[in-house]
């Protein structure tokens, strides 16, 4: 006799079909963002160490400003050329998954770091935004590295500390710790990264 909670062979494949669509949606989301490049990094790196050494040569504030932002720019935007072709050869996306939840995660503090820079420069309070740009970039790069591979948040933890610092510092010195933070830890980290995690 057949109990009245049975279900027929294909009500039962199609619900384990159904679980199974699940448990893979969930592994995905809850996977790591591994196309973080290491190339992309070290040509960061390298753009970050020229606008510390150009910085000698913006002799208004003005111009400071143009540099650094232009070197921002251009350096986020050749990274995330690497990052989508590294992306590409892993076959990860970057517009859903752990792709999708490293950017939201990497966003905000990017975004609070634009506000403030607009806001520190209108207050006239120009010594604040080295510190300012790596802390908020840290804070971005611990973000996004918590859906990472472990390399990546150690990276913004150190950015973070170096921008605490900088906001202490003398003026004279803030050129240097940009160099640093901008350059030589993306150069270093960035190395590491594409030895050890694949490019």
């Amino acid at each position: 006799m057949t109990r009245p909670d049975a279900r027929p062979p294909a009500a039962l494949a199609d619900h384990a079909a159904d679980q199974l669509a699940f448990i893979r949606d969930t592994m995905v989301r809850a996977g790591r963002f591994t196309a973080v490049s290491g190339a992309g990094m070290i040509g960061a790196g390298l753009i970050g160490t020229a606008a510390a050494l150009l910085t000698p040569f913006a002799v208004t504030r003005a111009a400071w400003l143009a540099l650094w932002l232009a070197a921002a720019a251009t350096a986020l935007s050749l990274s995330l050329v690497f990052v989508a072709r590294k992306a590409r050869r892993s076959g990860q996306s970057l517009h859903a998954g752990p792709g999708r939840t490293f950017a939201l995660a990497f966003a905000p503090a990017l975004a609070a770091g634009a506000v403030l820079t607009a806001a520190l420069v209108v207050a006239g309070a120009w010594q604040l935004l080295p510190g300012m740009w790596l802390v908020c970039y840290g804070a971005a790069v611990v973000s996004g590295g918590a859906f990472s591979v472990r390399t990546v948040p150690v990276l913004g933890t150190a950015l973070i500390v170096l921008g605490a610092v900088t906001l202490f510092v003398p003026a004279w010195a803030h050129a240097w710790m940009l160099g640093a933070g901008f350059g030589a830890f993306h150069l270093i980290f960035g190395l590491f990264i594409a030895r050890y995690h694949g490019g």
